[in-house]
């Protein structure tokens, strides 16, 4: 599918054992059900709300005006913009969501992006649905001729140029192309808003309105602040990994540690970031469904953020789901393969499938989908010989046929894989990966959420750890 940063290719065939991005369609037994607790919270009105934050669609998130306008109830402002945003809602309730949100940038003084605005850098990746560039925002009363839009290197060089973007055209004339952009661009504008620290700062979308270059007119542009160029999978390839990481994750070189609990620290630095960014994503009722190393990008300020929302469903309101249906990749995907019971029907319009989402979280919980993910990238930055790609197919190979129990694979296995930082601390990493890498099993059982995950022993300092980590620790640069 199309990513921000360069993805996997993408098909369309039915899924075969060799399959890479497919849509699936599946005649295996539907699967059992699960009692979950899904997240709630209250919005100001008094309402109770329905299992996630949005700005529109449903009521004014409590950290909207605290978080993303950065103010405070002391701000003489903030009844006023309270009570205005309510009466926004309300106006804008028939209108599509994109619509609304647009309208909504402008109210808050966010221009709207037209083609002028952006000069076109070079071209990071290319997917089925979308190609990426970097580029960077014209500024104003600055004229740009056609050698700096003809050569990459010269828009790099040229010091006029100081906000960086990410851009991705969306194909013009592929099949599914249009449809999959008009997804990642809703769920972009919703996540950003929802819980804007989890995923790359979106800034919008425009038109193409001419015909020159890498424009065509009519064609749909995404548009991205840019953070960094690398993702997760670009750092594993490199035989450095977790320490080509280092200096980026902690700002420092780790001193006072042999290389074994540094390469540790650092894996569970990225393993919480990803966690926590998918309890934020899980909270608003999104699950990704396509979680891997190519689609968490890295910033210069070491945060790992997901992108590529091209799969992502909004089960809040069924946005993006179709029973029987979804973009995976099978070498991350869990092996329910869909991320509710395949008889579960077709949504129903939007303000009955938000009533009824809560209960559905409830019965399915289909956040464990994304954990298993989370699950499968732990175990390849842990151990090495399974981040190539035959490793990963092996080991997917093998798990499948010891009913996707770890620790049989653990025993049986002709790998020799080097699990020594997950044995570290008694264990706590081996552990936590045998419960994200599971079968649901009866009544869908047998996984962790994001929220146990953070709770897990992995993640927590014992007292004599801790202790002796501050004693030695030291920073260098």
């Amino acid at each position: 599918m199309a990513s921000l940063l360069p993805p996997s290719p993408t098909t369309t065939a039915p899924i075969t054992k060799h399959s890479t991005l497919p849509w699936t369609s599946s005649s295996s037994k539907p699967t059992s059900l699960i009692h979950f607790n899904p997240p709630s919270y209250k919005s100001r009105r008094g309402r109770p709300g329905l299992c996630c934050n949005s700005i529109l669609g449903n009521d004014i998130p409590e950290d909207f005006l605290t978080k993303t306008l950065h103010l405070d109830e002391s701000n003489l402002l903030f009844p006023v913009l309270q009570y205005a945003f309510s009466q926004f809602e309300e106006i804008s309730s028939g209108w599509p969501e994109t619509q609304s949100w647009e309208v909504l940038d402008s109210l808050l003084g966010r221009r709207n992006l037209k083609t002028s605005d952006f000069v076109v850098g070079e071209r990071l990746g290319e997917g089925s649905f979308g190609v990426v560039y970097s580029g960077a925002i014209v500024p104003k009363n600055v004229s740009v001729d056609d050698r700096i839009r003809k050569s990459p290197r010269r828009l790099e060089m040229d010091g006029r140029f100081k906000e960086k973007v990410i851009l991705k055209k969306i194909k013009v004339g592929t099949l599914g192309a249009e449809e999959c952009g008009d997804f990642e661009e809703w769920f972009n504008y919703r996540v950003s808003r929802a819980a804007p620290d989890s995923c790359a700062e979106f800034l919008g979308s425009f038109i193409a309105d001419q015909n020159s270059l890498q424009f065509t007119k009519g064609g749909k542009w995404l548009v991205w602040k840019f953070e960094g160029d690398r993702n997760l999978a670009d750092y594993m390839n490199d035989r450095s990994f977790p320490l080509n990481l280092e200096e980026i994750m902690f700002g420092r070189t780790l001193q006072g540690l042999d290389s074994v609990k540094r390469n540790a620290l650092i894996i569970k630095q990225i393993m919480r970031q990803i966690v926590t960014s998918l309890k934020k994503i899980h909270d608003t009722g999104i699950v990704h469904r396509d979680i891997k190393p190519a689609n968490l990008v890295v910033t210069r300020k070491g945060k790992i953020k997901l992108i590529d929302f091209g799969a992502a469903t909004d089960l809040r309101i069924g946005k993006n789901y179709v029973p029987n249906r979804g973009l995976l990749d099978p070498d991350y995907c869990p092996p329910e393969l869909y991320v509710l019971p395949e008889e579960t029907p077709i949504p129903p319009p939007e303000p009955i499938a938000a009533i009824l989402s809560p209960i559905l979280w409830q019965l399915n919980s289909p956040d464990l989908f994304d954990m298993y993910s989370a699950g499968i990238v732990l175990m390849q930055m842990a151990v090495p010989n399974l981040r190539s790609a035959a490793g990963l197919k092996n080991f997917n190979t093998q798990l499948k046929s010891v009913g996707y129990d770890l620790k049989k694979w653990r025993e049986y296995t002709r790998l020799k894989p080097d699990l020594s930082l997950l044995d570290l601390d008694s264990g706590r990493g081996w552990d936590l990966v045998t419960k994200l890498i599971a079968e649901r099993g009866f009544l869908r059982k047998g996984r962790l959420s994001a929220s146990a995950a953070l709770r897990h022993p992995y993640f927590l300092l014992g007292d004599d750890q801790a202790a002796a980590i501050l004693s030695k620790l030291s920073f260098s640069k």
